[in-house]
């Protein structure tokens, strides 16, 4: 697999992304059912940007929308009219791209159940094969770009990003699109819902995936790799990252090796979000430890999610209701070793 990411890597000129391609190319050796996929911004690109894509070796492509309202797209600063979203897919099917994803956030300024409701059912009308469907977080102390949303009173309430997410689940689910969870859903015959269906569904830290146990190198500013055991994060200003590279020293900025504690929790944390469910005696096969007694105290913290409906116990494991979907990351948080337990509610936070 082959991502090419980080925001908007379609702000290059298309002889840059040709150049790139190439340079990837000569440096590793690919499969001959590669996965090449790229993230878009359809106001950064013409038809020559999707070919130049299209011969570096690219098949997949994830596009930003965020949401087709005129008003929300002003109040956001990305004005992205619908005929050019569509314009973009266009050339991305007339260039043999296989599945093509749509990013969409709730939560933004001056959205409403009406009008994130008209935004899904134009989306719709794309016939993307997947869909990303995030929940925006008002955090302008960390990202001073979120500044420009001048009144937060503008922003949806916690309970109508709840009503949102609810509204996107129905209509995505009732045209054919299986929730996999965490925001994403994908056709029923796609890769990532069979892999559901049959339990073997993966997750890392850039999303859901059909390939487990696999490394991820990661190349520019502030990108995280991944290894069997290990963490490391890349410099994150430009200055010190040239400076390192031209150096011939790999730019790294922190690491973190995991102990064996970690590994399991990883692996327990996994399986819970993608298979929204834990059978004991199948975890304790898999992890090599009595599953109930290592995690007793978490087992037993989880009664106040029962009493909410949002997850069940059966004979020998617990399932994750449909409520409980909408929460799963407050349920998996409580067998994250360094997740502060608590009790009291404040699920919107995760929405």
């Amino acid at each position: 697999q082959w991502h090419l990411g980080g925001g908007t890597p379609t702000f290059l000129q298309p002889d840059e992304l040709r150049r790139l391609g190439g340079m990837v190319r000569k440096r590793f050796n690919f499969s001959e059912d590669l996965e090449a996929g790229v993230e878009i911004d359809p106001r950064r690109i013409s038809r020559d940007t999707i070919v130049a894509l299209q011969e570096s070796g690219f098949n997949r492509a994830s596009m930003g929308v965020q949401d087709h309202h005129p008003e929300v797209q002003k109040a956001i600063h990305r004005i992205q009219p619908y005929a050019m979203t569509a314009q973009a897919i266009d050339w991305l099917r007339e260039c043999g791209f296989e599945s093509l994803n749509v990013d969409l956030i709730y939560g933004l300024p001056h959205q409403t159940v009406q009008s994130f409701e008209q935004t899904l059912e134009d989306t719709l009308k794309l016939q993307p094969d997947r869909f990303a469907v995030f929940s925006y977080a008002h955090v302008p102390w960390i990202k001073p770009a979120q500044k420009i949303f001048q009144e937060r009173a503008n922003l949806p309430s916690p309970e109508t990003k709840l009503e949102l997410l609810k509204l996107t689940i129905e209509k995505l689910t009732a045209e054919g699109y299986r929730y996999i969870g965490m925001d994403h859903f994908a056709r029923e015959d796609d890769e990532l819902s069979i892999a559901q269906k049959q339990k073997t569904l993966q997750r890392n830290f850039q999303g859901y995936s059909t390939r487990g146990g696999v490394d991820i190198y990661s190349f520019g500013m502030s990108s995280i790799s991944q290894s069997e055991k290990a963490y490391w994060q890349n410099l994150k200003e430009l200055p010190a990252y040239t400076q390192s590279v031209e150096e011939g020293q790999l730019p790294i900025h922190r690491g973190y090796l995991m102990s064996e504690e970690d590994l399991l929790r990883r692996q327990t944390i996994m399986r819970l979000m993608c298979d929204l469910e834990l059978d004991f005696d199948h975890m304790s096969r898999l992890l090599g430890v009595p599953f109930e007694a290592h995690y007793q105290r978490e087992l037993a913290s989880l009664e106040d999610l029962r009493e909410d409906g949002l997850i069940a116990f059966s004979q020998g494991g617990l399932k994750v209701t449909d409520l409980g979907r909408l929460l799963i990351r407050n349920i998996a948080m409580r067998f994250d070793g360094y997740q502060a337990q608590r009790t009291e509610g404040r699920f919107s936070k995760t929405i």
